[in-house]
C-alpha cells in the first residue's frame, strides 16, 4: 500500500489545493458544494482554495447549474490555456505528436519519420522531441512535461525503462535519459495503456470505472481499468493480450513462443495468411487485403473471418476474467472492422460466461493521433491524479503548473 503524506498545516492546504483542481480536471465543471461533499472538506476551505484557484488563472467560473428553488450554483472549470502537455506516440517508422491544453485539447499535431532500429535511434528522437518542445518557447502556455506511448513493456512511467521487441529496445532507460535532454518531467508507458488513460480522462471511461481497450493492427495489446485506475501490475507487464498462447506448434511470435493470439490476428498474420493462399502478392500490403475484401474477394473475407473468430473468444476470456463495463477496439486494424465484426461478434456472445453476454463493445475509428493524445494524458494524469500518496513524477507535473503560474510563464 502506498505511503500516507503527512506534514504542516501549508502541506495540508496544498494537498486539498491540489485534490480541488484534480477534481475538476476529472468531473468538471462541478459546483463548489459537490467538490466539499466528494472531498470531505468544509465549504469554507472550498470556497477559500477554489478562490485562489480561480486567481491563479487555473480554474473559472463556467456555469449556473440548473436551480431547484434556491440560488443556481456557480460551475467551476478548468482554464484549458493555463498549460500545454506534449504528446508522442512511437512507432517503428515515425512518431506521432501532439500538443494539448489543460482540458486535453488538441492545440498542434505533427508526425515526423523516425526509424526505431538506427544506431543512433535515441539521440534522434530527443533532437526530434527537443525541436518540437522549442516551436512552443515564447508562444504557448508553460510545457507541463512530456509523455511517451511505446509498444513494449515500461517498468515505471517515472523510470521509463523500455523493454519492446517491436522497436528491438531492450532495457533502454528512455525516460531518465529524455527527461535530462529536454529539462522537462517524462512520462512513459505502454501506448495502450496511454490510449486507456485518456478514455478514462476524456472519453468514454468517464462514464464507467471499469473497462478495458483492445488495440489490433501491427500487434495486439490491452489497457486494463479497475476502478477507474489503470491496472499496470508487477513491473508495468499488464495488458501483454497479444502473447496468450492459443494454439500448439503454431506460427513463431516475435516473444519467442509460439501460437500466441498475435500471430493469428494481427496484421502481419493476416497478410502471411494471404499470401500463403495466393489472395496477395508476397509485395502486396494490409491495405491491398483489405481492398479484397472490400471489392468481395471470397478468400480475403474468410481470412478476416477467421481472424475475427479467433479474436472473439479471447475477448470473451479477458471478459469472463474481469468482467468490465465496456469494451474498447482501436488500432489501425479496425479499419477492416466490417470484415471482422460478425465473426467476432459470434464468438465473442458465444463463449461469454452467460450473466456477462450484455457487455458492450465499442469500436474506435483509426486515428494514429489519437495515441498521441492518449500519450499527452500521460502528462493530464499526473496534474490530476489523487494528490495524497507519494508520487514523486506527478508532483514535478503539478509543480511546473502552480510555478508557471505563479511566474506567469
Amino acid at each position: 500500500m502506498a505511503r500516507l503524506r503527512s506534514g504542516s498545516g501549508a502541506l495540508i492546504r496544498d494537498l486539498n489545493r491540489a485534490a480541488i483542481l484534480s477534481l475538476i480536471g476529472q468531473r468538471g465543471p462541478i459546483a463548489r458544494v459537490e467538490i466539499a461533499r466528494e472531498l470531505a472538506l468544509s465549504p469554507a476551505t472550498v470556497t477559500v482554495l477554489t478562490r485562489d484557484l480561480v486567481q491563479d488563472g487555473l480554474v473559472r467560473e463556467v456555469a449556473a447549474a440548473p436551480s431547484r428553488g434556491g440560488r443556481p450554483a456557480v460551475l467551476l472549470g478548468l482554464v484549458g490555456e493555463a498549460a500545454h502537455a506534449l504528446g508522442a506516440k512511437i512507432a517503428a517508422d515515425h512518431l506521432a505528436v501532439m500538443r494539448v491544453n489543460l482540458d486535453g485539447e488538441p492545440v498542434s499535431v505533427a508526425e515526423r519519420p523516425f526509424d526505431a532500429t538506427a544506431p543512433d535511434a535515441l539521440e534522434r528522437l530527443g533532437d526530434a522531441l527537443a525541436a518540437i518542445v522549442a516551436e512552443g518557447d515564447g508562444r504557448a502556455p508553460r510545457l507541463l512535461g512530456v509523455g511517451l506511448g511505446v509498444p513494449g513493456i515500461v517498468d515505471l512511467p517515472s523510470g521509463g525503462v523500455v523493454e519492446s521487441p517491436v522497436l528491438g529496445w531492450h532495457a533502454l532507460p528512455l525516460g531518465s535519459w529524455l527527461q535530462e535532454r529536454l529539462g522537462l518531467p517524462v512520462l512513459v508507458d505502454n501506448d495502450v495503456n496511454t490510449l486507456a488513460v485518456a478514455e478514462r480522462l476524456y472519453g468514454r471511461g468517464r462514464a464507467v470505472e471499469h473497462f478495458v481497450t483492445v488495440t489490433i493492427g501491427r500487434g495486439v495489446g490491452l489497457g486494463i481499468v479497475v476502478g477507474g485506475e489503470l491496472h499496470r501490475g508487477a513491473r508495468g507487464g499488464a495488458g501483454e493480450f497479444g502473447h496468450v498462447r492459443m494454439v500448439d506448434d503454431g506460427p513463431l511470435c516475435q516473444c519467442g513462443n509460439h501460437g500466441c493470439l498475435e500471430t493469428l490476428v494481427s496484421d502481419a498474420a493476416l497478410l502471411r495468411d494471404a499470401r500463403s493462399a495466393g489472395i496477395v502478392g508476397a509485395r502486396d500490403g494490409i491495405d491491398q487485403l483489405r481492398a479484397r475484401a472490400d471489392s468481395g474477394d471470397a478468400g480475403a473475407a474468410a481470412i478476416y473471418a477467421t481472424a475475427g473468430t479467433t479474436l472473439g473468444r479471447a475477448v470473451a476470456g479477458l471478459v469472463n476474467v474481469l468482467s468490465p463495463q465496456l469494451v474498447l477496439l482501436s488500432g489501425e486494424g479496425t479499419q477492416a472492422w466490417r470484415h471482422l465484426e460478425a465473426a467476432f461478434e459470434g464468438a465473442l456472445r458465444r463463449d461469454l460466461f452467460a450473466p456477462l453476454r450484455d457487455v458492450p463493445v465499442e469500436v474506435d475509428p483509426w486515428d494514429d493521433a489519437k495515441w498521441a493524445r492518449g500519450a499527452a494524458a500521460l502528462v493530464l494524469r499526473a496534474t490530476f491524479a489523487a494528490p495524497l500518496y507519494e508520487r514523486q513524477p506527478d508532483d514535478a507535473v503539478r509543480e511546473r503548473l502552480t510555478a508557471g503560474v505563479a511566474r506567469g510563464v
